[in-house]
């Protein structure tokens, strides 16, 4: 048996990186799964890959900032699988994120539009899904955290507060809806090797991430779905209103490591 055999799971931003590697995860392990981005193109292709090793899925159009295109993605589920009782709120802007500087020069519209997607998405989604998977008999969500929430940095301002918003937010979905069977986690990744890291983030930074990771490498999309597979699964039954990082280490060691490993 597979781990979510009979379930019915929503991946959003799952054209590429770890959405694309969470779904084929799930499908994997036996749910049916709604790919869903806002490019349908890739999320096409994502169900593409999950037919050819045999799974089940359905792509989506979403763009998780409109809540008329999350209640219709939501519905999608039940319309096509006749339930819903995963979601993994993935999707983040990964375009904008080159103009996130600093608070003194912040474009306002990037903050804007930075905030709607990654933390107005992740409300939205609970807001319609949470119904449907109560009526499914309970459910397990799992939002897209960052380090960048749960530190300081000379950039990326939007994105760090956005992410720090997205740990809140699990807290308070976990609090509210538990007694009525539905769990909530978050995963916060370290910096992992996607075509969104090289596309946005300059080499020279990549290296200062690579050299802060007590890991060998850099993670791979691969890692952070294996651990949001076990979080939506029934093994995680008792795991609920946490944040799990998977980081390589970057977050557990001195701020000197890098520079103390470079002397050596």
């Amino acid at each position: 048996m597979g781990l979510h055999d009979g379930k019915v799971g929503i991946v959003t931003g799952a054209g590429s990186g770890i959405g694309r590697a969470t779904a084929q995860r799930l499908a994997s392990e036996g749910a049916r799964v709604i790919v869903a981005d806002i490019n349908e193109e890739s999320a096409q292709e994502t169900v593409g890959m999950i037919t050819a090793a045999g799974g089940e899925a359905h792509a989506q159009w979403a763009d998780v900032a409109q809540e008329d295109a999350v209640a219709a993605m939501c519905q999608a589920a039940v319309d096509a699988y006749g339930a819903l009782h995963l979601l993994h709120s993935n999707a983040a802007d990964v375009v904008i994120i080159q103009r996130d500087i600093d608070v003194t020069s912040m474009d306002i519209e990037v903050w804007d539009q930075t905030l709607a997607v990654n933390l107005r998405g992740g409300l939205l989604g609970a807001k319609h899904a949470i119904p449907h998977m109560i009526e499914a008999g309970g459910g397990a969500i799992v939002y897209m955290s960052s380090c960048a929430g749960q530190f300081g940095d000379l950039s990326r301002v939007a994105y760090g507060v956005s992410k720090a918003g997205i740990e809140s937010l699990t807290r308070y979905v976990a609090t509210l809806y538990g007694k009525q069977g539905i769990r909530c986690n978050a995963v916060a990744p370290g910096v992992v090797a996607t075509p969104a890291l090289v596309a946005n983030v300059p080499v020279e930074e990549i290296e200062l991430y690579e050299r802060s990771a007590v890991t060998p490498s850099l993670g791979k999309p691969d890692d952070i779905a294996g651990v949001v597979s076990f979080l939506l699964g029934d093994d995680a039954r008792f795991i609920t209103g946490q944040v799990v990082n998977v980081d390589g280490g970057m977050r557990m060691h001195t701020p000197l490591y890098g520079e103390q490993i470079a002397q050596r």
